[in-house]
């Protein structure tokens, strides 16, 4: 397992740690509920170091990146972020990625760590463009500072208007005496948050500094990332989208442009123009259980209709939520189904995303 620059410091805080896509990394210090509702009410910091950071730049990068994503790039301006995905050959996903436009010809993708690998292999594969590609994963250390309280706690630390950072833009600031901070104003909660950027050797640094702030502030485990997100029906890769699930059915067509030509763009708009099977839903368990991942989906006949992706309980809502593939023909909200638990069916709904 690769370490974090702070993994030391997050066992100091008693975190519990696990082997998570290959790093080791913290699940959770004071307990998932209480970690949930402190940035759902307040704010929390979770070191995502693991996340990779590619950079690909030269005078056709725009027209490279138009290649291979499936959002429209040339709407991003310097300082703007974009959510996207990289369509494989066969309909399904080969990763999802924010993607930065840093300067003029370049660009920042921000990868799932377990995809390190796979997408660089992918993006160099396709990389007919003649881009200099410039993984800098394992020079970069990245601090998600999520919760209602997050501008007025990081505002103690720079002479930035953090106000005026618009959602999905960024700028490099001096914080907490570094320079060169790239923070973003986004991230995986739900919640007003930014993303912090930082070189490993500054990141101790940063962290002891958001930690000696007025604001209260605790830190947070990749267990209550996964409730938080799962509260606001987004996907994770590995679970809700894979290389083998369709974007469209996954409810990405909104980021999956067709005023241009991208890989695999003419199958996806077939689905887009209603050639899908599946939909991806929110689901509310109504009998006690929780859904699990793989866990079948049925109707009242016993037939598998669908597939679970995600499960939880929620912490906000105090009961069980999930998400799910399942026929379209069953997807209209409200809609009663049933997960299969070991022996029992348990009831469920179709219910509207988000859930909170």
């Amino acid at each position: 397992m690769k370490k974090l620059v702070l993994s030391d410091i997050h066992e100091q805080l008693g975190a519990k740690m696990v082997d998570f896509a290959g790093y080791y990394m913290p699940i959770q210090y004071d307990g998932v509920k209480i970690e949930h509702n402190t940035v759902r009410n307040s704010v929390g910091v979770f070191d995502v170091s693991h996340m990779g950071e590619v950079f690909v730049e030269g005078e056709k990068a725009l027209d490279f990146l138009q290649y291979i994503c499936s959002n429209d790039v040339s709407k991003l301006k310097i300082g703007d972020v974009q959510y996207s995905y990289f369509p494989n050959n066969d309909g399904g996903i080969v990763d999802d990625f924010l993607l930065y436009m840093v300067d003029v010809n370049k660009y920042l993708l921000v990868i799932n760590a377990s995809n390190i690998d796979k997408d660089l292999k992918w993006i160099n594969s396709n990389n007919k463009y003649n881009c200099e590609i410039n993984n800098q994963s394992d020079n970069y250390s990245l601090l998600a500072v999520q919760g209602p309280k997050s501008i007025e706690l990081l505002q103690q630390l720079t002479k930035e208007k953090l106000s005026e950072i618009k959602y999905y833009n960024f700028k490099k600031v001096h914080i907490a005496g570094i320079e060169d901070v790239l923070i973003s104003r986004t991230g995986y909660t739900g919640e007003l948050g930014f993303e912090l950027y930082v070189r490993n050797e500054d990141v101790e640094s940063l962290w002891k500094s958001i930690f000696n702030t007025e604001i209260e502030i605790k830190p947070i485990g990749l267990a209550a990332r996964d409730t938080l997100r799962l509260e606001k029906g987004y996907c994770l890769y590995g679970n809700d989208i894979n290389e083998r699930t369709s974007p469209i059915e996954a409810g990405l067509g909104w980021v999956t442009k067709f005023n241009k030509n991208f890989i695999n763009c003419d199958n996806l708009k077939d689905q887009k123009n209603g050639n899908t099977v599946n939909k991806l839903v929110g689901i509310e368990l109504i009998d006690r259980g929780v859904a699990r991942k793989d866990y079948d989906i049925i109707d009242e006949q016993n037939n598998i209709i669908g597939i679970v992706t995600s499960g939880t309980m929620s912490p906000t809502l105090s009961k069980a939520i999930a998400l799910g593939y399942i026929k379209k023909e069953f997807s209209k909200i409200e809609t009663i189904i049933y997960i299969k638990v070991r022996n029992k069916n348990i009831k469920a709904k179709i219910t509207k995303l988000p859930f909170v």
